[in-house]
């Protein structure tokens, strides 16, 4: 059996490797990879086919991509990424071949001439081939998989989230501009079946060994989210009656984990239900849901949901938020579906902002522990994870040169958000604005500001300052409090200016809302009480804050 790890060390490696502590320093390829350059600019993806054929054995790809665009101002030279040691061999447009120039991990395509805003949709053909990077860990450590399944069959598959789709396919490798649309056709042995984002258009008999399955999303979806799954796969499907009506689900596994995964499975139904009510409806029912076992432990392929886990409950085994709770249900399962919500139908323009992303999803998970078990459930679920917060880095990264924020955009996220919702102190109200951040942001790329801006005017409420405090710094906020004889006094120490976030407590076993700021406030008490006396203050559990007595 395999080993599990602590919750904690779990935990460690996912932050270690995945959000590793980096200089701040940012090279010309950082800036060209994460800028809007005036070469991507001037043009908007439309719709990605990307029809490729991977080699097992000679560890290689042989493609084309057929990448159609709308012109947004006039211009010559397009920016295309793909990283070494993956090369584009040619160029084609309107039948006539560019010349094009290498600068490390990006193409400047010449038009020869310049191309002027139009209601046509252009195209381009780009013909690429190599040997892409291997993934050494995926999904922290990503590049392209090759393995072999326990039955000695080979199973191929990328993760290539923050590296970039790039690393194996030529693209606009950048959040900000989605394709509206997308397929592949991917060509492999007629023994290995191959598994695609969205639906399943067309399987090809090529009659010489190979066949090719062309599948499709219709909707768009994030450039590192285009990712097949190639393998000795079995496949089920079920429908879902949801909130849009009927949801077909699809599940792709390894042969021999069929009748396992077929129970192991059973949860979807149920967090679908949980995830609808609290986020809307799936935002993805015309392009299916799907299941498919990877060689990873997983990651959020829009409408192909990575599933690596092995079928344990928690991670890999192991629970999180050390309280029990995360043992009850699939971490892989639970959480990268909640990214189809939060990471996938929500973008954002940078993975500077990558929190709106991992933070809601995150708290997906503390969601389904109340839908499953109840609220209290939840709430322990939550808390147990604080233990897992580093306080390193900011989580807001640095715009612009593709550079996430801490690893804290998991947790503290899902605590501040956790805070939030006890601010706004009505459920059904906060339930409201995850649901309306789906509707109004519905299949689009944003930045944390504009999230932050419509989570205040829902609620009523100016939240800047807790963002402030739980996105750009590493400290905590500490209420200072110290008890008199008639009355308690609170501040707020440690904090951003101005930062007036109210907290509740309980006073002799009365509630009360203290709204304190960063100058003493008080609060007289009905019953004198002894200076220090401990019994008169119990501060609420859910808010993410600190507190220091004043003697």
């Amino acid at each position: 059996m395999q080993k599990k790890y602590s919750s904690y060390f779990a935990f460690l490696i996912i932050t270690l490797l995945y959000f590793p502590t980096q200089a701040q320093y940012f090279s010309r390829q950082d800036s060209l990879r994460g800028t809007i350059t005036a070469e991507r600019a001037w043009w908007n993806v439309t719709h990605y086919l990307i029809d490729f054929t991977p080699d097992y054995e000679k560890r290689t790809i042989t493609g084309k991509m057929t990448l159609s665009f709308k012109v947004l101002k006039e211009n010559r030279i397009m920016q295309i990424d793909l990283q070494q040691p993956m090369q584009i061999d040619k160029v084609s447009w309107k039948g006539q071949n560019l010349s094009f120039q290498r600068d490390g991990n990006v193409y400047l395509i010449d038009f020869k001439q310049n191309i002027k805003p139009s209601k046509e949709i252009e195209q381009i053909e780009i013909t690429y081939s190599g040997k892409p990077r291997v993934a050494i860990r995926p999904p922290w450590d990503g590049g392209w998989i090759w393995t072999r399944d326990a039955k000695g069959n080979p199973w191929m598959s990328v993760a290539c989230q923050g590296l970039g789709a790039s690393v194996w396919y030529p693209c606009k490798d950048h959040q900000s501009d989605e394709p509206d649309s997308a397929a592949m056709r991917i060509t492999v042995p007629k023994t290995l079946a191959a598994i695609g984002n969205g639906r399943l258009r067309q399987v090809q008999d090529n009659q010489n060994g190979t066949h090719t399955f062309t599948w499709a999303v219709t909707k768009p979806i994030n450039s590192y989210n285009l990712v097949p799954y190639i393998g000795k796969y079995a496949n089920w499907t079920e429908v879902y009656e949801g909130e849009k009506g009927k949801l077909d689900c699809s599940y792709w596994v390894l042969e021999h984990n069929l009748e396992k995964a077929k129970t192991h499975f059973k949860v979807v139904p149920q967090m679908m239900q949980c995830f609808e009510h609290w986020f809307g409806a799936y935002p993805f029912y015309e392009d299916s849901y799907k299941l498919v076992e990877s060689p990873h432990l997983g990651m959020e392929h829009q409408s192909a949901v990575a599933y690596g886990n092995e079928y344990y409950m928690g991670y890999k085994g192991s629970d999180l938020s050390g309280t029990g709770w995360g043992l009850k249900w699939d971490f892989i399962i639970i959480h990268e579906t909640g990214h189809e919500w939060f990471g996938n139908n929500i973008s954002t323009n940078d993975i500077a902002d990558m929190w709106v992303h991992e933070g809601f999803t995150a708290y997906s998970e503390t969601i389904f522990t109340q839908c499953a078990f109840g609220k209290e459930a939840g709430n322990d679920y939550v808390i147990g994870t604080r233990r897992l917060i580093q306080n390193d880095i900011p989580i807001i990264g640095t715009y612009g040169v593709n550079k996430r924020g801490s690893g804290d955009m998991y947790y503290k996220g899902a605590n501040m958000l956790h805070t939030i919702r006890q601010i706004i102190n009505d459920d059904e109200k906060f339930r409201k604005i995850l649901r309306g951040l789906n509707q109004s942001f519905y299949h689009q790329t944003v930045d944390s500001k504009q999230v932050e801006s419509y989570i205040s005017e829902q609620a009523g409420r100016d939240f800047s300052k807790v963002f402030e405090q739980y996105l750009r710094t590493v400290q905590v906020p500490i209420l200072e409090y110290k008890v008199g004889n008639n009355e308690i006094a609170y501040r707020w120490t440690e904090c951003v200016k101005d930062f007036d976030m109210p907290i509740k407590a309980k006073i002799r076993g009365e509630e009360h809302w203290l709204s304190p700021t960063e100058q003493w406030q008080t609060l007289a008490v009905k019953e004198k009480v002894k200076k220090g006396e401990n019994i008169t203050l119990e501060f609420d559990r859910n808010f993410y804050v600190k507190f220091r007595v004043v003697r």
